[in-house]
């Protein structure tokens, strides 16, 4: 198992990344544009970490680093998380989310998970996350 941060030279790897996500999570998706990829690659503050099992993509983890305006910090938004089914239970996420938080240093990492999704707040709390009861609104 080989798990690493892409880069700039990642785009081929990074949209394969992308569409496995998709079908994990079951979501509609569109082939994304080279030039677009690219733009998300050379940004800093985005992380795509891939899970490779024999060169193939089994997990992937992307998240967002945000600064903060009440302090001169920054802490890292674990956006999606996702490893293939004929993977699971294996400990790749769990992999996927300690290689974020080591690479993040001393930045918080956060993570969003919807009430319903009982697989993925069970995931959160095997990993020593802590519950905040917020209340997430979503603009269309």
């Amino acid at each position: 198992m080989e798990i690493r941060r892409l880069t700039a030279n990642d785009t081929s790897i990074a949209a394969k990344l992308f569409t496995v996500m998709a079908s994990v999570f079951e979501e509609p998706s569109e082939p994304l544009p080279a030039d677009y990829i690219q733009n998300l690659l050379t940004n800093d503050s985005f992380w795509a970490l891939a899970a490779f099992d024999n060169n193939q993509i089994v997990g992937s983890l992307t998240a967002h680093t945000l600064p903060l305006t009440r302090l001169p910090v920054e802490e890292v938004f674990l956006y999606d998380i996702a490893v293939l089914p004929s993977h699971q239970r294996r400990g790749i996420g769990s992999q996927l989310d300690q290689i974020l938080r080591t690479l993040a240093h001393r930045r918080t990492v956060f993570v969003a998970a919807d009430n319903e999704d009982s697989h993925a707040l069970d995931f959160y709390h095997h990993i020593d996350g802590e519950p905040a009861h917020v209340t997430i609104f979503t603009f269309n």
